[in-house]
């Protein structure tokens, strides 16, 4: 098998385990021990490498635990940003689970343990919790500590016999690319709420390059609400990893997402001290503050959420809400998310940020928002992509990119919307398509029907209306109707009818004059 094939029976293999071992537990409920279990298999691996050093003659696994001095401990975890004792590792614990009555609790101690060994270290925080959500006490996984502990066996089991090794050299991306495979997966079976985690590779892949446009080298890049971290992650698949200098940050309202996120950092393999993923409310308890700038931010925040806004007198002050002199609206949080994003970029940087296509005409505090946009030259591109490319929403959604380096006053004004390829469920953008909107967003060419770029004084007399629908006019897919010619083939027609009357009442005659000599 290709690498391509093999990948996809590995993609199926491990589809068909979350939805046989799960029974009748619902696959959103149960994603974090697929998920969960995976990662344990991963950073296990990862850390017994990582102490054989290359050596063929060291099996971690099969050492004793006492034979692990202090230093040798202490180092590890300073490297890695834990530790993993040979008898916690995935392979010991899976290879007797099936037998094991006290396998619930032996996995909830080995996790606690995994944690702690974090504490006193820089990377204590990137750690703390990793494994909250693999609650192995849940009556989720079944009613009695026997019902729990078969389902848990069949999980580890069920990844124990993933086959990672005939990846040989790429068994990261791999691992990486099952977890985030999963992710995408359960995003797209559990309606709404899948598209407030995870953003589909396809599009994050174009906002990503957005972001990162002729930029050599970015100190760093940030996602004010960040998912599980899908969007930041494409910009390392998708760009040497060396021209991030500083790492990737990260902002997560979700409890369960924040920790889906820091495992698919790990998983991804970027290193506790290479990220920064932090829980909390971006827009009233923002992190980062001490961190900014940012040369790059990537963005897809939820779409007109509620805010606390004016309810808080002390937001119009926020140097993130003051300049624009006007706060989101309370019950659309999107352009508290924009000003928030503006804030933290940096003066070569670009924010690429998916926005709820009405923040773009609607009146109100969103048009003054707007405006100070325009006035202040940061709108570079407003670009409206096809319907139903997100998981959760069929809308066809708006990328706002937004500058502080840019060298004239125009904003241009990109209509992707036919740009899209049909699948069963959703709309994909092709890698061909991705690269026809970089190619007039790197030119700001004018293509008629695709792409303008409009001078400051149009948008300004428009009442700063930034909707591409506003600028870039619609090609009209109707057919053109020759007027003359389709009278020539309805006359024609109408002949042929009369014709064919006049044949048939002549039929018709001669049959009853038949039967009347009859």
């Amino acid at each position: 098998m290709t690498s391509t094939q093999q990948r996809a029976e590995l993609q199926r293999r491990i589809w068909q385990i979350a939805n046989d071992v799960r029974g009748a537990v619902d696959g959103w409920d149960f994603k974090q021990y697929v998920l969960g279990t995976l990662f344990y298999r991963f950073i296990s691996e990862n850390f017994a490498s990582y102490i054989e050093g290359g050596d063929d003659s060291v099996n971690y696994a099969e050492l004793a635990d006492s034979v692990i001095t202090p230093d040798i401990k202490d180092d590890a975890i300073k490297t890695k940003g834990y530790f993993i004792y040979p008898s916690q590792l995935f392979a010991t614990i899976a290879a007797s689970a099936n037998t094991n009555e006290s396998l619930n609790t032996d996995l909830a101690a080995t996790f606690a343990a995994i944690e702690a060994s974090a504490n006193g270290y820089p990377s204590e925080q990137d750690i703390k919790g990793l494994f909250a959500d693999f609650d192995t006490t849940s009556n989720r996984l079944g009613n009695t500590v026997k019902d729990k502990n078969l389902r848990l066996a069949a999980v580890l089991k069920g990844v124990a016999e993933l086959d990672f090794a005939d990846f040989e050299g790429s068994t990261i991306d791999l691992f990486g690319d099952a977890y985030e495979f999963l992710i995408s997966n359960y995003a797209a079976n559990a309606g709404k709420s899948g598209g407030e985690f995870f953003t589909p590779q396809h599009v994050s892949k174009l906002i990503a390059q957005l972001a990162m446009h002729k930029q050599t080298s970015v100190n760093k890049i940030y996602d004010p609400a960040c998912g599980s971290g899908s969007l930041l992650l494409q910009a390392k698949k998708h760009f040497d990893a060396h021209i991030i200098e500083e790492g990737f940050f990260g902002q997560e309202i979700n409890h369960t997402t924040y920790n889906l996120a820091r495992m698919n950092m790990f998983l991804h393999n970027i290193n506790y001290d290479k990220f920064n993923v932090q829980l909390g409310n971006t827009l009233i308890e923002p992190h980062f503050g001490d961190d900014k700038p940012f040369d790059a931010i990537v963005s897809n925040p939820p779409y007109s959420v509620k805010w606390i806004g004016s309810d808080d007198p002390t937001l119009i002050n926020d140097e993130r809400f003051a300049p624009a002199g006007v706060l989101a609206p309370k019950s659309k949080a999107d352009f508290a998310f924009v000003l928030h994003a503006l804030s933290y970029l940096s003066s070569k940087g670009r924010a690429a940020i998916v926005c709820f296509p009405g923040i773009f005409y609607r009146g109100g505090a969103e048009q003054k928002i707007r405006q100070y946009l325009v006035d202040n030259n940061y709108v570079e591109s407003v670009i409206s992509l096809a319907p139903n490319l997100f998981y959760g929403t069929t809308i066809a959604v708006t990328i706002l990119v937004l500058s502080k380096h840019k060298t004239d006053t125009t904003t241009q004004f990109i209509d992707a919307g036919a740009l899209f390829k049909k699948e069963t469920n959703t709309n994909i953008l092709l890698d061909t398509q991705i690269d026809q909107i970089m190619s007039v967003f790197d030119s700001k060419a004018n293509v008629e029907h695709f792409a303008q770029s409009v001078s400051f004084e149009k948008v300004a007399a428009n009442d700063y209306n930034l909707s591409v629908s506003s600028y870039v006019e619609a090609k009209d897919n109707r057919a053109v109707v020759d007027i003359a010619q389709l009278n020539a083939e309805l006359r024609t027609t109408v002949a042929k009818i009369d014709q064919l009357r006049k044949d048939i009442d002549a039929i018709v005659a001669e049959i009853e004059g038949e039967e009347l000599e009859a």
